[in-house]
């Protein structure tokens, strides 16, 4: 569950350019109720879903699902309600200087690919291409009869298939090279990174750095912890403010502000317009729906939050959380923590290990099965080790590096040596 802010926003934006496509009343779609906020709402992802294809015309299937409308036969109600009004977004959006709906980038990108634009050039080249949008992938494919095309990308860092992105490189007809050595983690990471790489069937296997110092064991104290979700986040933040840490979110705290917000508005009574949350009429449906749906099993983690602690304590947390240069640790999602650097790392226990298969790595260990709740892509991010500058400025690759995991930890679990402001933890020179 990890709804943007931009989202947000935009579906409050998008509220005022509803009375002008004719959204002025609510509907009943089943037992649910959707204002015209939430028409609104969904007529905007309709035309973003369309945007993100190499479809030429929008039509139903591009309707987003609703949560508590999964059912087929009310998402085809609910889609032969949305399709008209995203039909007249999409007019509208042809006359960006005095249309009624917002103009964003997803807009003028789809308008320019219905052109069938030539890019005049000799050499294009794909960035991420494993998180490539069907529409992006048309433009970048059609330039092929003049230009040389080049794709760059890894294929186990995709993180954006949740919004219709895929991994181009998979079947693009091309000579493929391959790097497979990383200079960010020792040997040790990348022998942990191949157990999942098999599990995710990925064909490359990774060469650690002999000289970069890495260790995996308990981490008493991280400088970063990585969670699944933004509810898993919130949890970290609020036990290690609980023990007295200055703690940083990566990306800031507006996702779980708005989430702490919509469950007070509904356990106070009012409907919230949280994307997430808007078909729910109070906070009892919401903790039913998680309790029972198959498909609402992923809110029971916010639900028991809530639960717990209640709104008001996770919105003085979010109000506490620290810049990261003066925190102490930074909690972040995996998703968010795509090509960020931290020397110490845990990774926090929303991830669900999965049970060991009866497949074994090169070494003879046993190699953990699939889980859909713990998808092996995602235990791949690793901290890239800075190394020491002397006080001269420069890089001495011999210096220790800035991490105090590359010391043992002690047997009696103690925590390591406390971190001193602005001192390297490797060398002690001060920075």
């Amino acid at each position: 569950m990890n709804p943007t802010d931009e989202q947000t926003a935009a579906a409050d934006a998008f509220h005022t350019g509803g009375h002008h496509l004719g959204i002025t009343k609510g509907i009943r779609v089943g037992e649910r109720d959707l204002s015209p906020k939430a028409l609104s709402y969904a007529t905007l992802r309709t035309v973003a879903r369309f945007c993100h294809t190499a479809d030429p015309a929008l039509t139903r299937h591009h309707v987003p699902h609703l949560r508590g409308l999964e059912d087929r036969d009310l998402y085809a109600e609910l889609a032969a309600h949305i399709v008209p009004f995203a039909r007249k977004a999409w007019a509208d959006l042809q006359h960006p200087d005095d249309g009624a709906v917002r103009f964003d980038h997803d807009h003028y990108l789809k308008i320019w690919a219905l052109t069938q634009p030539k890019i005049g050039t000799d050499f294009l080249l794909l960035d991420e291409a494993q998180d490539t949008n069907p529409v992006v992938e048309q433009i970048f494919l059609s330039q092929r009869s003049h230009a040389q095309l080049v794709m760059v990308g890894d294929s186990a860092q995709a993180i954006y298939q949740w919004r219709g992105a895929k991994d181009v490189m998979t079947g693009f007809d091309g000579i493929q090279l391959a790097l497979s050595q990383s200079f960010r983690f020792g040997p040790r990471l990348a022998e942990e990174a191949n157990r999942w790489l098999a599990i995710a069937d990925a064909p490359i296997r990774l060469t650690g750095t002999a000289t970069v110092p890495t260790e995996l064991g308990t981490v008493p104290r991280p400088d970063a912890v990585l969670c699944r979700t933004n509810v898993g986040a919130m949890i970290q933040v609020m036990d290690l403010m609980a023990a007295g840490y200055q703690v940083a979110l990566a990306g800031g705290g507006d996702s779980l502000r708005a989430l702490a917000l919509a469950a007070r508005d509904l356990k106070e009574g009012r409907r919230t317009t949280h994307p997430e949350l808007l078909l729910f009429p109070s906070w009892s449906e919401l903790q039913d729906y998680a309790a029972h749906d198959p498909a609402g099993r992923d809110l029971q983690p916010l639900v028991d939050l809530v639960d717990t602690h209640g709104p008001d304590a996770i919105l003085a947390a979010v109000a506490q959380l620290a810049l990261e240069a003066q925190a102490e640790v930074t909690v972040s999602t995996a998703h968010k923590a795509k090509g960020r650097e931290w020397a110490c790392v845990k990774i926090a226990d929303d991830f669900t290990p999965p049970k060991d298969s009866d497949q074994h790595d090169d070494v003879g260990r046993a190699l953990p099965g699939w889980s859909t709740a713990f998808p092996a892509r995602t235990v791949l991010t690793a901290p890239r080790r800075p190394h020491c500058r002397r006080r001269r400025g420069g890089r001495d690759p011999r210096s220790p590096p800035w991490v105090a995991a590359a010391r043992p930890v002690p047997a009696d679990g103690s925590v390591r040596p406390r971190r001193l402001p602005g001192r390297c933890r490797g060398c002690g020179w001060r920075r």
